[in-house]
């Protein structure tokens, strides 16, 4: 197939533009925004996100669990659709970047092809993925996880925030629950242009990562009971205290991953205190362990070793260790045709490259089990992500988008 010559740019400054008009919906208190999923924010975004995809001429479709894709016609009625696209929602205290560029970007896609012109074979389809964060209701890529059938739909419908909101009640509130079947979808492939999250790039001074594979992830939630008392009448002896217990594991989680170097990362993220009090010794802390390797090995070890280790440091201290997982999956190798494709473009483009490995969860990454699928990464200021200060410059998230362009375009076929 043709691959699109090396003159075709996508408008930066039109893209630039509506990353900084998505970004005041639902903003942070320190630049950045807070548009978690299935609030009003989030559906405020959402509307904005449509007018946009049908004033580029494409058809939006929503299915049960609030995935919105809008869909570029294609020549061939009977071709399968290219997918790209990525997450709309944010964290708490979440960047402008992480996630929307990817969104935006296919959105931009779109755009760029009707200004030149040009008609694909396969359709396209812009796609906003929804509660890929996670944060408010657990597991991240929670819909595209039902999508690609890792995940049952009551289930998801049926997962809860910290205030015992369900999911599925939520979705239906904010207006955004469709009526087509999730995972009805044929994809010819998938495309996700994403800011890298880590420092790498930047470091090397790469305009663009070429994602090959992406971590596997193991969600551990933990729960240490003890025996909450008065901090200042029990004696220390006699105290069954959660939060040493806490401190402990924290401890051990550092321990474990840095026994398994390179490329394994543990760390201790969401943390609840019972009853958080300043005069109250901790009698339960419910927290979740985050373990990540690009390695299968690896990961199960640092599992495994959790698990025998864990209860016995608590229980020397008279507190009790119970842990279930709340979010998984294996290590992802992307498709190599897609990752070629993208490689091969940033060459022809003319921008420096190199092959990265993912080092954050990504809906592309239950997508690849369904369908062929790559990533393309832009570097990011410092590494820094899920945070209020995230940055990308404009000719980053530019270059990342010239080189999805051209990959989506390549796969969908140009008709001459």
């Amino acid at each position: 197939m043709p691959a699109p010559g090396e003159n075709l740019r996508i408008n930066g400054e039109r893209l630039w533009d509506s990353l900084m008009e998505m970004a005041k919906i639902g903003p942070g208190v320190a630049g950045g925004n807070n548009r978690q999923t299935l609030t009003d924010e989030d559906a405020e975004g959402r509307a904005l996100f449509r007018k946009w995809c049908e004033d580029a001429g494409c058809e939006m479709g929503v299915d049960q669990i609030g995935n919105m894709f809008a869909t570029r016609p294609g020549t061939d009625p009977d071709a399968a659709p290219v997918y790209v696209g990525s997450h709309l929602d944010t964290q708490p205290t979440g960047g402008k970047y992480d996630g929307v560029l990817g969104v935006l970007g296919g959105l931009e896609v779109v755009r760029t092809l009707n200004d030149l012109g040009i008609k694909t074979r396969h359709p396209i389809v812009v796609v906003n993925w929804t509660n890929e964060e996670g944060t408010r209701f657990a597991p991240a890529m929670l819909a595209s996880g039902v999508f690609a059938g890792k995940h049952q739909l009551d289930w998801a419908y049926d997962r809860v925030d910290a205030k015992g909101l369900k999911f599925g009640d939520e979705l239906e509130r904010i207006g955004w629950k469709g009526e087509e079947k999730v995972g009805d979808r044929r994809i010819h492939a998938l495309f996700e242009l994403h800011i890298e999250q880590g420092p790498i790039l930047e470091a090397e001074g790469k305009d663009i990562g070429v994602v090959t594979h992406g971590q596997g992830l193991r969600w551990i939630e933990c729960t240490i009971t003890g025996k909450d008392s008065h901090t200042g009448s029990t004696p220390m002896h006699m105290r069954k205290n959660a939060g040493r217990g806490l401190a402990l594991v924290t401890e051990l989680v550092h321990e474990i991953a840095m026994k398994h170097q390179p490329n394994a990362v543990g760390a201790i993220g969401h943390i609840d205190v019972y009853p958080n009090s300043r005069n109250v010794i901790p009698g339960k802390v419910v927290f979740t362990i985050d373990f990540r390797s690009p390695d299968p090995a690896k990961l199960h070890a640092m599992e495994a070793e959790l698990y025998e280790r864990a209860p016995g440091i608590c229980e020397e201290i008279g507190v009790t260790f119970e842990h279930t997982i709340s979010g998984q999956f294996e290590p992802p190798a992307f498709d190599e045709g897609c990752v070629n494709t993208i490689r091969e473009a940033a060459e022809r483009l003319g921008y420096s490259h190199m092959d990265i490995v993912s080092g954050a969860g990504h809906d592309a990454c239950w997508i690849n089990d369904v369908a062929p699928t790559a990533m393309v990464m832009c570097p990011c200021v410092d590494g820094l992500s899920h945070h209020e200060a995230e940055e990308i410059s404009p000719e980053w998230a530019r270059a990342g988008t010239d080189v999805l362009f051209h990959a989506v375009v390549e796969t969908a076929e140009i008709v001459e």
